[in-house]
């Protein structure tokens, strides 16, 4: 048992980075913990307007080079800090960007550390999670809104809890391409605009009015510049009001140029999406009946340093999502801890030979392993595909896009044939631990196919040259059981499918 004492003080110790790699800028924080509290050590941020590369043509190509020389600034400054103690996640725009483009393995390069493409409701949850932590624990029921430069988040909730989350796809950027591409602005522009973002927010607009909430919040760079101009034109404290804010319209269409927008309190960097930004926010709150926005200075970035630093200290939400997996889909549990714990005892016997990391890769392997069966919920007959299909596409809290890939391939070939063109689709970074995972609980769920009760079974693997694998079993042993003696002198072929040798002895 860890001494409670003494991981928060290991804790208190470290440093932590994220990096939000959103559409409209890159955001980098580092902090530490000190007495339970989250104290930030250092910020940068560049507006690099990704979104500006989604063309059809040239994915991403006149934005990737300042992307890229963003990222090795940011890169130098994390110099040292282990890569357990960083987290850097894409959202919107790089949603829409196909895992294999060149630009992540340009952007891996550059930053040093691995890049986590993140789910529209997963970066709602962080949202809530940052800007929850930057206020007093109450029981008001929370609305908070996060404007993005591709999209805008709305999530509701209690005290650090959040409940039902929306990306709803319209941010300054977008909004700002689409309705203000001239440069000007009119009173007929700004009200279509507010029109496409009613329309965007009309699928849930009925979850989200004011009997569903207590408090409304807004976080983003956006929101906290229209509160800044405002409170330039008078309107005093830390609260966006809908008067306020229509006041704000009018005054832009008066000026009628984003060029001419020189409004006190307004920077030349978030200018050119500034228009589009106050269309969303009028939006929100013509839709969702707000009258006032309280303005918090917690965002996505903090949701991911608290994050983190529950994940050290073992508290990972993602061990909660796989739990509520198995009860869901009535995973037989006593069954599924045999193949972990066997899984996890290979895996420490090879984990230095094969260079896997004994934090992620071994987490990866544990949550194939209990969730493995899931599937069997929906039929027996290809259950490990039904298995696959639910890991990838079910709404899985904590995990990051390339996660739920990357679990979905390890279950998907924990039997049957193994497809090497399925492991080439995964990030280039991720290939080799995966096809090592797979075979790990491949043998897992062979040597426990008797699904025999308190069973322990003594084997030994080691590697014995390059992909070279060998299996020791007691004496006797695999002539006592037939049936995976069979099995495991087939699964020598499907080992070789992936260029890997297995000997049994």
């Amino acid at each position: 048992m860890t001494d409670n004492n003494a991981l928060l003080e290991t804790i208190e110790d470290l440093t932590f980075a994220s990096i939000d790699l959103g559409s409209n800028s890159f955001h980098m924080i580092i902090g530490r913990q000190e007495n339970g509290q989250l104290v930030v050590v250092d910020r940068m941020r560049e507006a690099v307007r990704l979104s500006e590369g989604l063309v059809k043509k040239d994915l991403l190509s006149h934005v990737q080079d300042r992307a890229i020389e963003c990222l090795a600034r940011f890169g130098q400054r994390l110099a040292g800090i282990p890569a357990h103690q960083v987290r850097v996640v894409g959202t919107n725009t790089l949603r829409q960007i196909p895992p294999d483009h060149k630009f992540f393995t340009r952007a891996t390069e550059a930053l040093g550390y691995e890049i986590d493409v993140i789910s529209g409701s997963e970066e709602a949850r962080l949202v809530y999670l940052g800007v929850a932590h930057g206020l007093a624990s109450e029981e008001k029921r929370r609305l908070v809104v996060d404007i993005g430069g591709g999209s805008t988040e709305v999530i509701l909730g209690k005290n650090k809890t959040a409940g039902q989350r929306d990306s709803l796809n319209m941010g300054c950027v977008t909004m700002t391409q689409t309705f203000f591409g001239s440069g000007e602005i009119t009173e007929q522009r700004m009200n279509s605009a507010i029109l496409r973002g009613a329309l965007e927010i009309r699928a849930v607009r009925e979850s989200y009015q004011p009997g569903n909430w207590d408090m409304a919040i807004g976080s983003s760079g956006t929101i906290k510049a229209i509160l800044k101009v405002m409170n330039a034109m008078g309107c005093e404290g830390e609260v966006i009001s809908a008067s306020c804010l229509k006041k704000l319209r009018k005054r832009m269409i008066k000026i009628g140029s984003i060029d001419a927008l020189d409004l006190e309190g307004l920077s030349d960097e978030r200018r050119p999406v500034f228009v589009g930004g106050v269309a969303v926010l009028s939006a929100v709150f013509n839709s969702l009946g707000i009258e006032e926005l309280h303005v918090s200075s917690f965002a996505l970035r903090e949701g991911l340093l608290y994050e983190l630093i529950g994940e050290i200290s073992r508290t990972d939400v993602r061990e909660t999502t796989i739990e509520s997996l198995q009860q869901r889909f009535a995973v037989d549990v006593a069954h599924a801890k045999q193949v972990t714990n066997l899984a996890m005892r290979l895996f420490s016997q090879i984990a230095s030979d094969w260079k896997l990391d004994e934090r992620q890769d071994a987490k990866l392997l544990r949550w194939a392993a209990a969730t493995h069966e899931i599937g069997l919920s929906l039929s027996h007959n290809s259950f490990h595909k039904h298995s696959a299909y639910i890991l990838s596409n079910a709404d899985l809290t904590g995990f990051t896009n390339q996660q739920k890939q990357q679990l979905s391939t390890i279950v998907r070939f924990q039997r049957r044939k193994i497809s090497s063109t399925a492991i080439k689709e995964l990030p280039k970074y991720h290939r080799d631990s995966t096809k090592k995972l797979i075979l790990l609980l491949r043998l897992a769920i062979i040597l426990h196919r008797s699904r025999t009760p308190d069973t322990k079974i003594e084997v030994d693997i080691a590697k014995i040259d390059k992909e070279n694998i060998s299996l020791t079993f007691p004496e006797n042993w695999l002539s006592e059981h037939p049936l995976n003696e069979a099995e495991l002198n087939s699964e020598i072929l499907a080992w070789e499918k992936l260029n890997f040798t297995l000997s049994i002895s």
